[in-house]
């Protein structure tokens, strides 16, 4: 049996999930969070075969929680299951550690065999997102969007300060002074050649990286 965890902030999309994998018999549901925060204390307190993760929850992101458990469940399966259909967004968290990456929409059946693909140990893509991860990595450096440019720790200090938090949040988050935040935000800015939090912001949604 493959127990999984779904960690998601939207309950429709939980319910709907659980329809799914409850038609299989070799898969059962057996956690759920619809927060970072707690999808992080369940998955360190109990033992899963397979995470699905959203990219946008409260409290903490899914970017936060696949790094925390990169950290400490480094062989936890983590397949990313979110609304944005994007390679870049997608090469960002398979680098951080994901081993699959699927968009709300895909059927049913990729979803499963998704699953059983990372719960053996493997990586799952779609087709078509892995022909466009192949062709943005023959691509030109310049034909990549800014946000490339950002190192991690940049990138989620973007997606926070994106998803409405202010420098003293961020620092407490990241347990940093608010002044290397805000030095890393102006380097943010320079770097999206971007003027405030509001420009910051309405990149954020254009591209795909808050909701």
């Amino acid at each position: 049996m493959i127990r999984l965890f779904i960690a998601d902030d939207h309950a429709i999309v939980r319910e709907g999930l659980k329809q799914i994998l409850a038609r299989e018999s070799d898969l059962q549901v057996c956690g759920e969070a619809d927060n970072g925060k707690e999808a992080v204390r369940r998955l360190l307190a109990e033992d899963f075969d397979v995470v699905l993760l959203d990219v946008t929850m409260p409290e903490a992101g899914g970017f936060d929680v696949l790094t925390r458990m990169r950290r400490e469940k480094p062989k936890l399966p983590i397949i990313i299951l979110t609304m944005h259909d994007e390679e870049i967004l997608a090469r960002r968290f398979l680098k951080a550690g994901a081993v699959g990456y699927l968009t709300k929409d895909a059927a049913p059946a990729q979803l499963v065999a998704a699953v059983r693909k990372v719960a053996r140990g493997g990586k799952y893509l779609s087709e078509d997102l892995m022909e466009r991860l192949m062709e943005e990595l023959g691509s030109d450096e310049s034909d990549k969007p800014p946000h490339e440019k950002l190192s991690d720790r940049e990138f989620a200090i973007l997606c926070k300060l994106a998803s409405g938090m202010t420098l003293s949040e961020v620092a407490r988050h990241f347990h940093v002074a608010a002044s290397t935040v805000s030095t890393q935000r102006a380097r943010i800015l320079e770097k999206l050649n971007l003027r405030n939090n509001a420009e910051l912001t309405h990149y954020a949604i254009k591209n795909g990286l808050v909701s």
